[in-house]
């Protein structure tokens, strides 16, 4: 097990040991939370290149020191040409790979955004490390030489992405040095044009100009419409990320803030609601009892999200009734000892419940990453950068693929998260901050697709109901259900189906499997369970700690 870091002043636990590195090293120069979580999660997008784009989605969560909290959506919406019925019309009810699925790009908004409102350092200096990884490059790690192998197919399909990831037509080796020469001269010209601005906020809109409406913006333009895509300049240039309303529920004297239900960060609160309504608190840690309900708690959790969740501008979205005290303990009270055989059916709604998937196993798309930071003075930042590289083409001589994230809108515009232009998916990623009653703060998250609030609500319960470490808590073996339609296209459904880690007991696994629940194994240890970052700062001790999962090349530094 890897030791828990401390540090008396600030830490950061961030995707890649690089990306952790440049948070630092703002921290230690001066620079707050936001700061050093925008180096950090622009980095993510040149280190895990195969996992997280510098063009793709960043939704932040800010909770500062005063106690003010806020969150910037990061998340792009399908561009105002789109046909609605394009996709039940064209594309037989998917949506395929491509420039088709293409949203507007908001990671660069998002971070320019966080710093424009909460950060202290100008955009060239935030943006240096990225753009010296992208120029020297950096070493192949193992999960990026096995997702660029999976996708060899898809990475072929496109020049622009054959240059990059199959250079030399071969799959690069573990440890080759791995170099971005486009992606790093987009971003030096975006630093280039707020280093010519005189003054720090208008460098930052000098640096949004120039991708949102200047030669990056008319090249990606031009690519789209080549490709067959709609996104158009005036898409571009008229974006900004929303300020969103946080969620914040009190639990067991803590407070769980997360994102709205724009993406599934909602879906969080709701579980570990449930879970508490339900009796965790005097449930063993993994035990049979323990993981079948919490097992539960996340089918109705997520048949909720199912139900209801989506784009609050462009459906009602019932978050209060949801997490509401009555809501939660009449939910908890159809819970039983065995399995549910199917997604439950929402009280407050009807669901259409799909067909259960004839694969074996779930199609998994192994994208995103997560940073976290809290800074000397107290300020907490959280953002889930994302989007893979492997089902659009990259925008030639820019070395970026515009947000293939529409691929989490459903085909269908009757759905709550269906197409419609300028209306956005509903996203997975999904950060999140938990303020303590000692009065400190913990953000946290993970990639993972639908795990990601699985993985995140037992690292919770880990800390704050069995008192482990937070690197202990982060390590404990997980499992993860999927019984509820997939977010990602096509939408997998498997009614019975849980993943749990080997290390959990034998004995366990076969007490779930005689409850109903079809129990698969994973390894000991695997990414297909998330990769928890996070960083908790202890007020009562001094400290701030910080931890960061194993199950992906993840890291943490205090200092």
């Amino acid at each position: 097990m890897r030791p828990t870091v401390y540090g008396p002043r600030h830490a950061v636990s961030a995707g890649h040991y690089l990306a952790s590195t440049a948070a630092m090293a703002v921290l230690e120069n001066g620079g707050n939370a936001i700061d050093a979580g925008c180096a950090a999660g622009m980095c993510l997008g040149v280190l895990l290149p195969d996992l997280v784009n510098v063009a793709g989605v960043a939704p932040i969560l800010i909770r500062l020191a005063d106690g003010r909290v806020e969150s910037i959506a990061g998340l792009g919406h399908w561009p105002a040409a789109l046909p609605p019925d394009v996709f039940m019309r064209e594309h037989g009810g998917t949506i395929p790979n491509g420039v088709r699925r293409t949203v507007v790009p908001a990671a660069p908004d998002a971070w320019i955004t966080a710093l424009q409102r909460h950060g202290t350092w100008r955009f060239e200096d935030v943006a240096s490390f990225a753009i010296r990884y992208a120029r020297e490059g950096f070493a192949v790690f193992p999960l990026l030489r096995e997702s660029i192998l999976a996708h060899r197919a898809e990475y072929e399909r496109w020049e622009s992405n054959r240059a990059i990831f199959l250079p030399g037509g071969r799959v690069p080796e573990v440890g080759e040095r791995f170099v971005q020469s486009d992606l790093a001269a987009t971003l030096q010209y975006m630093a280039d044009e707020a280093r010519a601005a005189p003054t720090r906020e208008a460098g930052l809109e000098a640096a949004h100009a120039a991708f949102y409406r200047g030669d990056i913006a008319a090249a990606i333009v031009a690519h789209q419409k080549a490709e067959g895509g709609w996104l158009s300049a005036e898409d571009l240039a008229g974006f900004r990320s929303r300020i969103e309303p946080v969620v914040r529920r009190p639990w067991r004297g803590h407070e769980l803030l997360t994102c709205g239900p724009w993406c599934q960060g909602p879906a969080l609160t709701e579980a570990l609601l449930l879970a508490e309504a339900a009796g965790i608190g005097g449930m063993a840690h993994n035990s049979e009892d323990y993981l079948h309900t919490l097992v539960e708690c996340v089918k109705l959790a997520m048949a909720d999200r199912e139900a209801f969740f989506g784009d609050p501008r462009f459906c009602d979205v019932p978050i209060e009734a949801l997490l509401s005290p009555g809501h939660i303990s009449a939910r908890a009270a159809g819970l039983g000892a065995r399995a549910h055989p199917a997604m439950p059916a929402p009280i407050l709604g009807a669901l259409s419940v799909p067909a259960a998937s004839g694969l074996d196993l779930p199609l998994v798309e192994a994208d995103t990453s997560f940073a976290a930071v809290v800074d000397r003075w107290g300020n907490a930042f959280a953002a889930t950068p994302s989007d893979g590289s492997w089902n659009s083409p990259v925008v030639p001589g820019l070395g970026i693929i515009p947000s293939n994230r529409g691929s989490q809108s459903r085909p269908d515009p009757a759905h709550p998260s269906g197409v419609a232009p300028g209306k956005r998916p509903r996203l997975t990623p999904n950060p999140a901050i938990m303020v303590t009653r000692e009065g400190g703060v913990m953000p946290f998250g993970t990639p993972g697709g639908d795990v990601q609030i699985q993985a995140m609500l037992q690292v919770v319960l880990n800390v704050f109901q069995f008192g482990m470490e937070l690197q202990e808590a982060i390590e404990a073996p997980r499992f993860a259900s999927y019984a509820f339609p997939s977010s990602f296209a096509p939408f997998d459904y498997f009614p019975g189906r849980v993943a749990v880690e080997q290390r959990v007991a034998q004995p366990v696994r076969d007490g779930l499997a005689a409850r109903g629940h079809e129990v698969k194994d994973w390894p000991e240890i695997t990414w297909l369970a998330g990769a928890v970052e996070a960083v908790l700062s202890l007020p009562e001790k001094g400290l701030v700690a910080g931890g960061a999962d194993p199950r992906r090349p993840a890291y943490a530094i205090a200092g």
